[in-house]
């Protein structure tokens, strides 16, 4: 163990001196507080300490004790339904501990180390276990069941194996390795910085359902797969990722708060316990991890949050589940980096971010991934990454929107003139992109409809025409254009309203299933169709616009699951005899 003393406090910066023995990433205490910190930087014998708490009263002289392992996360049970700072440690166990105001230097388990857990032992004795078989089961939660996994490094035959009602802390096998015993317990620490093992990563070529049609449809995200939703305020980035949060198909939901404004966490921990989730019918919170890292802690905290945040959802992930992982927002994690390399008088980048920002992200979100994971009976799981950012007046051409958008695959660009016009979600389907769509045709045509991807392409062109035309009529007007014109801009405003259009708030508008976007595609492009047909026939124009049946084509979207193909039917039927009524005549 390294004891120094410190040299020099600057903000969260501590440098201290006497450190020689002490390794890169260490976690160190600083004071006699006891402050949290890490190691950034070691010159010979002096370290450059990055603080997780507040460091005003702090001088120099006071002791620097370094622990000698790295920053940890402790994985086992009781980690879903916690709320965390963004170091691990229980926000209601530190509350029992200070009270309301966070308090300094206070140590407390990430687990809590009373609480017995039922383990269900499903290895033998004699069994000849490897890094990620599974030992037993814990049943966590009313949905989610951990398995408990032989820790990474350790191989050998079963000795011993119990079963029972055990703390994290107790032993619950014994392996037999190499002439040695080592005593296995249901947690395992693990190294933040460090991204868990696993055997293969996954092509991705299966989405990540959502509900939200303008993601699913137009810009789908795979399982495994990274996207960045920038946007400015008040364009229903955090709207977005609860909605994910509830909606995706992924059995566990890691949600990190980065240094948000606290009304906005205050919000996440208010709704989520009270979010019915809608596959179970339970809580949110029961598959749900949170990490609650406001703006008034430390900046310094900010950047271990995202690390501690990942490493949880990770190891979900080896255990065979698809989780989903919100960072909201990553360029508060940008800002806690452009401080500390500041602090550190490194050279600037572009507006003084240091110049590792893009691998620093890139070290980021490079841990998602649809892999097989350790062990013999190669389980599949899936670690998607959402990261909101929230570049200063929503201008994307600032460092960390574009070293995002080179490192991710979908970009949900949000727009705050959709915002203001009541449009959400505020997706701007002119700018966004996913580059997962050619990976995943194969995917929706075999298991959606063979005619998805046309059906899309053909919606994705008729938006981008009515882009173009709509630049004509705000020089010469609507009369100016052709019927045909005239057609696409109803057909495009169509899609605009009855398709992309989505009430979170309303019961069944919140979820559209596959099977419900793709009828919606088929009414909306039907109505092009049939009326380009009849207009080239003939047909009176402003009849064909004014059709009744396109307010039952708009009103779809509200239909039950149970009555999708019936109404669907019933549409169809009517818009063929309400357009053949657009010549005057029933038949034509």
């Amino acid at each position: 163990m390294s004891i120094g003393k410190i040299k020099k406090v600057a903000g969260p910066l501590v440098i201290a001196e006497g450190m020689r023995d002490a390794n890169m990433f260490d976690v160190v205490r600083v004071s006699n507080r006891r402050l949290i910190g890490e190691i950034i930087e070691i010159h010979g014998d002096e370290a450059s300490i990055q603080v997780y708490e507040e460091t005003s009263g702090l001088g120099p002289g006071e002791p620097v004790e370094s622990m000698d392992v790295p920053m940890s996360v402790e994985l086992g049970p009781g980690l879903i339904a916690s709320i965390y700072d963004g170091i691990q440690r229980p926000l209601d166990d530190i509350m029992k501990i200070s009270g309301n105001n966070l308090q300094r230097g206070v140590e407390v388990a990430s687990l809590k180390r009373d609480k017995k857990w039922k383990f269900e032992p499903v290895a033998k004795v004699g069994d000849e276990l490897e890094a990620g078989d599974v030992l037993g089961t814990v049943q966590e939660s009313i949905i989610v069941q951990q398995k408990i996994m032989v820790p990474y490094g350790i191989k050998g035959t079963v000795k011993e194996i119990k079963s029972g009602e055990f703390t994290v802390e107790e032993i619950v096998a014994v392996i037999s390795s190499e002439g040695k015993d080592i005593e296995l317990t249901m947690m395992q620490k693990w190294p933040v910085r460090r991204g868990r093992p696993y055997v293969k990563k996954l092509p991705p070529e299966m989405p990540l359902v959502t509900g939200q049609r303008v993601v699913d449809t137009f810009f789908p995200i795979a399982k495994g797969g990274v996207a960045a939703v920038p946007g400015p305020f008040g364009s229903g980035k955090t709207v977005i990722q609860h909605q994910l949060a509830k909606w995706a198909e992924a059995d566990i939901v890691v949600y990190i708060g980065c240094g948000e404004r606290g009304n906005e966490m205050t919000d996440v921990l208010n709704e989520f316990p009270e979010l019915k989730d809608p596959k179970t019918g339970q809580s949110l919170m029961e598959r749900t991890v949170l990490i609650a890292n406001t703006s008034d802690m430390p900046v310094a905290a900010r950047e271990a949050s995202i690390y501690t945040g990942i490493t949880i959802a990770e190891y979900f992930r080896d255990m065979g589940y698809s989780v989903a992982l919100m960072a909201d927002s990553t360029s508060r994690w940008a800002e806690a980096l452009r401080e500390m390399s500041g602090r550190l008088e490194e050279m600037p980048g572009e507006e003084g971010y240091p110049a590792y920002l893009g691998s620093r992200l890139a070290q980021f979100y490079e841990r998602a991934g649809h892999v097989i994971s350790l062990g013999k009976d190669k389980r599949e799981g899936a670690l998607s990454v959402i990261g909101a950012v929230s570049p200063p007046g929503g201008d994307i051409s600032e460092p960390v929107s574009q070293a995002t958008l080179r490192i991710v695959k979908v970009f949900w660009g949000l727009d705050s003139a959709l915002a203001y016009k009541r449009h959400f979600p505020a997706i701007n389907w002119l700018t966004s992109y996913s580059l997962y769509l050619d990976d995943m045709e194969k995917w929706f045509n075999a298991e959606v409809a063979a005619d998805w991807m046309s059906n899309r392409q053909r919606m994705m062109g008729l938006l981008q025409e009515e882009a173009e035309l709509d630049e004509i009529v705000k020089m010469v007007g609507m009369d100016a254009l052709s019927p045909t014109d005239r057609l696409k801009m109803e057909a495009a405003r169509s899609i605009r309203e009855d398709f992309l259009h989505q009430n979170s708030f309303h019961e069944v508008d919140t979820y559209t299933s596959l099977r419900k976007q793709y009828l919606m595609m088929n009414l909306v492009l039907a109505f092009y169709d049939e009326a380009l047909a009849a207009l080239q026939k003939g047909a009176d124009m402003n009849k064909l616009i004014n059709m009744e049946v396109r307010e039952r084509i708009g009103r779809y979207k509200y239909t039950l699951d149970n009555d999708i193909e019936k109404e669907y039917e019933k549409i169809s039927g009517e818009l063929a005899a309400q357009t053949a009524k657009a010549f005057g005549k029933e038949d034509f």
